[in-house]
């Protein structure tokens, strides 16, 4: 078993960020639909000339229990016409409280604990809204760090986690 090394989240600001992106409403086990617009995008993308401005992401916008509202998103430098349903975006700007974890996607959630719980232990509030509809997000994002296919192993995949806190 690899040892893993435990990284203490941060706190960073960041700039906004254009990005392109295809939106899905799924459960954890429906989250494959979502996944899968990725290279799709790069794809017509790269048939377009444009280069990615980052690492894609997934950006949860809603969260209802086991209802999802993702996002898939891939930034590029500047707006860009794009087929329906794609569309658009831009990442707010602000402080985001952030970690790295190397690892099976599977491990984010309890990733994602860690994250949650460290900042409220440090009594920082996300910018996040409770709505009939669940709790919406300003900014709740998976960076994926990782070219699954320059690396096959899901255990060696790195992601980073980026939070938008409020203020």
């Amino acid at each position: 078993m690899m040892e893993r090394m435990l990284v203490e989240p941060t706190v960073v600001e960041r700039s906004g960020q254009v990005y392109v992106g295809r939106r899905e409403s799924v459960t954890m086990t429906e989250f494959g639909r979502i996944a899968d617009q990725l290279p799709v995008m790069f794809g017509w993308l790269r048939e377009r000339g444009v280069a990615a401005a980052g690492p894609p992401f997934f950006r949860y916008r809603v969260i209802e229990g086991a209802e999802l509202v993702v996002e898939a998103g891939i930034p590029v430098s500047a707006a860009v016409e794009v087929p329906e349903p794609s569309f658009v975006d831009v990442l707010p700007a602000g402080r985001y409280a952030t970690v790295s974890h190397v690892g099976h996607p599977d491990e984010l959630m309890g990733v994602t604990a860690s994250l949650l719980d460290w900042a409220q232990r440090r009594g920082l509030e996300w910018d996040r809204t409770q709505t009939p509809e669940g709790e919406v997000w300003a900014a709740r994002l998976e960076l994926l760090m990782t070219d699954p296919a320059a690396e096959p192993d899901m255990h060696k995949w790195e992601t980073v986690l980026l939070f938008k806190l409020a203020g």
